[in-house]
């Protein structure tokens, strides 16, 4: 194995060890799904993963279609390898806990760079986008499990959402902290009452 199975590989492979499918379906399914909400898709690098697994022996094309004037469609399924490889790096996903570098603790690290009053403001605007973002993941839970999806298939967004309840109380708390005076710093090579537009 040339490369390690990425998440958007392993989220592939999922979706072909239920049933074959050409990667315009596999496309809709993570739509469908929202594993969107979990997992990278970029423009474009669902085939070039696609075209990796095929590669690497991982999935294999077994139909190709054409209708009317759209281009050929292949159709792929996993193969022994690739649900081996599968389990395997899914087994190794959740077993170790890999070392991440997420945008909003970096920020964070970086806090007293800013005035107070203006980082207390910052937070308050994410609350309420973290705020939006839970009822949207809410609805997106509900209409799935109307869809029939069990709670297996929803866990990842189950836990998008402890996740997100975490970060919007710490956030709330430490806007609080912060404009009731329990927490101060002053901006290094500021001035008193100087601020950047926010």
């Amino acid at each position: 194995m040339s490369r390690p199975l990425t998440p958007l590989g392993l989220a592939v492979l999922s979706l072909l060890g239920k049933e074959p499918m050409h990667p315009y379906e596999m496309q809709q399914r993570i739509r469908d799904y929202s594993i969107d909400h979990v997992v990278k898709v970029a423009h474009g690098s669902l085939y070039h993963a696609v075209e990796r697994l095929a590669r690497q022996g991982l999935i294999e094309p077994v139909e190709t279609t054409r209708e009317g004037r759209r281009p050929e469609r292949t159709v792929y399924a996993i193969t022994e390898q690739g649900r081996d490889e599968a389990d395997s790096r899914l087994r190794e996903f959740l077993r170790y806990p890999l070392e991440e570098y997420p945008i909003f603790d970096m920020a964070l690290s970086f806090l007293g760079w800013l005035p107070p009053e203006e980082a207390a403001q910052l937070l308050d605007r994410r609350a309420v986008r973290l705020e939006a973002k839970l009822a949207a993941h809410d609805t997106v839970i509900a209409n799935l499990m109307k869809q029939g999806l069990e709670r297996v298939q929803l866990i990842e967004l189950e836990f998008c959402n402890a996740r997100l309840r975490s970060e919007l109380e710490f956030v709330r708390a430490l806007s609080d902290d912060i404009k009731n005076g329990r927490m101060t710093w002053r901006p290094p090579g500021r001035t008193n009452g100087e601020n950047n537009d926010t």
